[in-house]
């Protein structure tokens, strides 16, 4: 009777033994999965590519040294400060981006945290002036801008580096000095694109605020007002915007015309 009760009981024990051995080959074999090291959270993050930026001065075409650009695309920059939402186009900033790095490594400018880009794709009823800050990584001033009077009413389509013509002149400037003139507070300019821009001096192209650069102006006749040929900005935000610009820093007025981008040579260095 005793045998005939282990018997019955024989069966239960072995499963129940051989589900403990599984158990611990099991374990076994995950092991190595549980004390792997992990990786990381920050390893895990997406890092952007460094930015080729291609210039040429002096034949010689390198990685753009920009110190906020480097390890980020131009396309990344623009994206972080949400340009795309204010309204600035991808394809001025490229441009305006590019043409910097080139100017600073030539020495043309001398400040390389700054870059103020106008975008003449934009209607004057736009902000279409962006004053960025590079080592913050922000957008400093997004406001109007006008242009002159010949380059149409809304839109900026004609241009001319001539004096009189009362036009506006696209291109890359360097800022200058300060300085209080006819309009009051003001910039002096230096057109740094031959035949294109480079009578900006003579033609006492300037930074300086206008009345007729406002809000109550674009309500009043659907546009702001427009100068003779000077980037007028308006009047409260005059000298802010000119104390952050002035002395050595890019000035970069973008048209998306076409006789302006294939002749810049900026746009286009020779050897590119």
């Amino acid at each position: 009777m005793h045998y005939q009760k282990y018997k019955a009981m024989k069966k239960p024990y072995l499963k129940h033994i051989y589900t403990l051995l599984s158990s611990a080959v099991i374990f076994i074999l995950h092991l190595p999965f549980v004390f792997a090291k992990a990786k990381p959270f920050s390893d895990l993050k997406w890092k952007p590519r460094p930015v080729r930026i291609e210039t040429a001065i002096n034949g010689d075409s390198t990685f753009g040294n920009i110190k906020t650009v480097i390890g980020s695309s131009i396309g990344a920059l623009y994206n972080s400060l949400r340009l795309n939402l204010m309204g600035l186009s991808e394809q001025a900033f490229e441009y305006a981006m590019k043409g910097f790095d080139l100017l600073v490594k030539a020495g043309k400018v001398t400040n390389d945290t700054i870059i103020s880009i106008v975008d003449f794709s934009q209607p004057s009823s736009k902000k279409r002036l962006f004053v960025i800050d590079l080592a913050s990584n922000q957008v400093v001033f997004n406001t109007y801008v006008a242009h002159g009077m010949n380059s149409g009413t809304d839109y900026a389509r004609s241009f001319s580096n001539t004096p009189g013509s009362d036009q506006s002149s696209p291109g890359f400037y360097e800022t200058l000095n300060s300085y209080v003139g006819h309009n009051g507070y003001s910039l002096q300019l230096q057109g740094l694109e031959s035949g294109i821009n480079d009578n900006a001096k003579h033609r006492a192209i300037v930074v300086h605020g206008a009345p007729y650069v406002s809000e109550g102006f674009i309500q009043a006749r659907g546009y702001i007002g427009r100068s003779w040929g000077c980037p007028a900005v308006p009047v409260n935000l005059c000298r802010p915007i000119i104390d952050k610009i002035k002395d050595g820093t890019c000035l970069f007025i973008y048209s998306p015309d076409k006789n302006y981008i294939n002749r810049s040579g900026i746009l286009h260095p020779a050897g590119a």
